[in-house]
């Protein structure tokens, strides 16, 4: 049994989610996310999602961490800030020695959905078909879950070729 951390970042709201996988048989453990408020000092944010995750591997004891693939978006300040959350989200399965595997949004819509092109719907579907009695916390959790799923998928294939360096 393996125990695995989904991590979905934003500064605005970070998703997680953990489950546990055996063999090709998932069960739910836990998820949330962390929501930061825009008013406070952008130090102030990344430090309470550090804190928040750190929290969370403390009490989840999480074996592997997966992440998405971020994306670069127009607004310069928007990608900006995301990667500074990702860098954060990044650093708290790092201080654990956690190793960490990382996801394109089209494999998690595809490892979930079945299609690379699926709606955030969709997924959020799906993740209740595949951990039935689920009701994710929010759209962000709800990815968690998805990363988490996806990486329960391809762990054996990701040891070998996408670990993150």
């Amino acid at each position: 049994m393996v125990r695995i951390l989904g991590l979905d970042p934003s500064l605005s709201s970070t998703g997680w989610a953990v489950i546990d996988a055996e063999n090709n048989r998932l069960r739910y453990v836990a998820d949330g996310f962390i929501k930061t408020d825009s008013k406070l000092a952008i130090e102030e944010r990344l430090a309470l999602l550090y804190k928040t995750l750190c929290e969370v591997i403390e009490t989840y004891h999480p074996h592997e961490a997966s992440i998405e693939i971020i994306f670069l978006n127009e607004n310069p300040q928007s990608t900006l800030k995301l990667s500074m959350a990702r860098g954060v989200v990044v650093l708290a399965p790092g201080m654990y020695q956690i190793p960490l595997y990382e996801y394109e949004a089209t494999k998690v819509k595809k490892a979930t959905v079945g299609t690379g092109t699926a709606l955030k719907s969709q997924v959020e579907t799906m993740v209740k078909v595949l951990l039935p009695g689920v009701k994710p916390k929010n759209n962000d959790s709800s990815d968690a879950l998805a990363i988490a799923i996806t990486h329960a998928h391809f762990r054996t294939a990701n040891k070998i070729f996408s670990k993150i360096k």
